[in-house]
């Protein structure tokens, strides 16, 4: 019985203590105003980055449809683009990422992007080695999952990601 008394006591002085301290709710509509209401801004800048073990600091960038995307890629390793070489291609919705890559292979003269495949590139940087960076501007496609990878021979296995555009 104490302790149900003590209980008791302890809920009642905690009720009186926590006076003034009202929760403040905000209803749907109020939330959804002020959603609506923000601004997305008209160009997102994006940086990713490439290192010599063959790894992109990302593996997922979301933007909006109808944003300028400015992607800038940074090569943060110290080998050469003939040795450990870094691009960042986004590939139309449905491409076997494989089957690019495999094709990439042979596209040395190319910057390792297939000539018969540019129709599923929506944007590619160029290729790049240590220490260098490059920058692409380009538009948001569609709403959609896209993908992304590096195309230099080998790659794309590890260097690969998602592109996702929101509504």
């Amino acid at each position: 019985m104490k302790k149900i008394q003590i209980l008791w006591l302890s809920t009642l002085f905690m009720i009186s203590c926590s006076g003034g301290n009202e929760k403040k709710t905000t209803s749907a509509t109020e939330t959804t105003e002020k959603i609506i209401s923000a601004e997305i801004p008209k160009t997102v800048k994006i940086t990713i980055e490439g290192d010599d073990m063959m790894r992109y600091n990302l593996d997922k960038i979301e933007v909006n449809a109808g944003q300028t995307v400015e992607l800038t890629l940074t090569h943060t390793g110290q080998m050469s683009a003939l040795t450990m070489g870094h691009n960042w291609i986004l590939l139309s919705l449905g491409t076997d990422k494989a089957a690019f890559g495999m094709a990439a292979m042979s596209a040395k003269e190319q910057g390792y992007v297939p000539q018969d495949m540019k129709g599923n590139i929506i944007a590619a940087t160029k290729l790049i080695g240590g220490s260098e960076s490059t920058t692409i501007t380009f538009d948001a496609p569609a709403p959609g999952y896209y993908e992304f990878i590096c195309s230099f021979p080998g790659h794309y296995g590890l260097m690969n990601g998602s592109f996702v555009v929101l509504p």
